[in-house]
């Protein structure tokens, strides 16, 4: 039997939406939201009604018959801490969708929008791995400092794609792999799989492993300290050179992988420091993952954007190739990770987690 699942992914200017049929994309749309469209709500959750009716009309515009749809699934929001998997839409979840559990973020709506749709359609709603899954071991909780817990925050929903479609190809099930993912994007994670639960990983937003193209990962603490009371930044200068303007920006300008390694091949010195400070980060970072699945890796798997450059994808084998074998799955599929993650559940694949 086959499906046709109606993904929302909503962003902070735009929702992605995207039509499967199983693991077929029939098609997608980027629905472009103005500031001005968007001023009058206080709240994300109050732009519900606004992205639905842009949905709905999108879809007629399309002579698509939503009746046909057998699901819809949402991108899970800023949730409670919760384990991977695909979740039904509950109340409760829907309920901490709504207050933003752990932030407003535009993520949030995704659940929201395919719970009413799929409610009115009368097929199950779910959200898929969202960034606050948290899988962490009590030892990987640890920083050094009690007040200052490590917490999980990263790229869960392509780094759980990559790693139960790396288990697919080779015959086995991801729950008996053990796996270092290293996504590269704006921001970098890298995580330990550990028979299927990621045990430790790299926070990919504010302050942990690798530099990248936008975000300074883990500084010198001592220093950071000291520029905090210098009295020369606010709180929110400092947390952008951190987030947004730090890592490739703060070093040549841009935030694109492929300005840098163009100044490479041009013979900029200074944008090769850089490139190799990168990579040695990086590989440092599945280095350390390494050593938390005790040496015994099945598989090294790259993903993100910046795994298409070939460059990169040999330099990190070069450095790290002795640990495990290397695996590139290029890009973030966004729409068909969450179209995935309802498929093994209506399958019967997997079982649906309970919020």
């Amino acid at each position: 039997m086959s499906y046709k699942i109606l993904i929302i992914n909503p962003g902070s200017t735009s929702t992605k939406i995207g039509v499967f049929e199983d693991e077929t994309l029939l098609f997608e749309e980027t629905l472009r939201h103005t500031t001005e469209e968007l001023a009058g709500f206080n709240m994300i959750v109050d732009q519900k009604n606004f992205r639905k009716k842009v949905i709905l009309d999108v879809l007629a515009e399309k002579n698509f018959d939503i009746k046909t749809l057998d699901v819809c699934v949402g991108r899970g929001g800023m949730l409670k801490p919760i384990p991977g998997g695909t979740y039904a839409v509950s109340d409760d979840l829907l309920e901490d969708l709504k207050i933003g559990k752990q932030g407003q973020h535009a993520s949030n709506l995704g659940g929201i929008l395919a719970r009413e749709i799929g409610d009115e359609l009368g097929v199950p709603s779910y959200i898929v791995d969202p960034v606050v899954v948290d899988e962490l071991m009590p030892s990987s909780r640890l920083s050094g400092v009690p007040e200052l817990p490590r917490i999980s925050v990263f790229h869960a929903l392509n780094q759980k794609a990559v790693a139960k479609r790396y288990a697919k190809e080779v015959g086995k099930k991801y729950t008996d792999l053990n796996l270092i993912v290293v996504h590269m994007g704006g921001g970098v994670s890298v995580g330990a799989h550990d028979h299927g639960k990621v045990v430790d990983v790299y926070n990919a937003l504010d302050g942990d492993g690798a530099f990248s193209p936008e975000r300074a990962g883990g500084v010198p603490s001592g220093a950071l300290v000291k520029m905090c009371f210098s009295g020369e930044y606010t709180q929110a200068e400092v947390m952008k050179k951190l987030v947004g303007k730090g890592g490739f920006n703060a070093y040549i300008g841009s935030n694109d992988a492929r300005d840098l390694e163009k100044l490479v091949n041009e013979g900029d010195e200074h944008a090769k420091l850089v490139q190799d400070a990168f990579y040695q980060q990086v590989a440092k970072d599945i280095g350390g993952m390494a050593t938390v699945l005790r040496g015994k890796v099945d598989q090294i798997i790259l993903t993100g954007g910046i795994a298409y450059s070939k460059h990169t994808c040999e330099e990190l084998e070069k450095r790290a190739g002795f640990i495990a074998p290397f695996t590139v799955y290029a890009g973030e599929d966004e729409l068909l990770a969450l179209a995935q993650g309802a498929l093994r559940v209506m399958n019967g694949e997997e079982e649906p987690m309970k919020y």
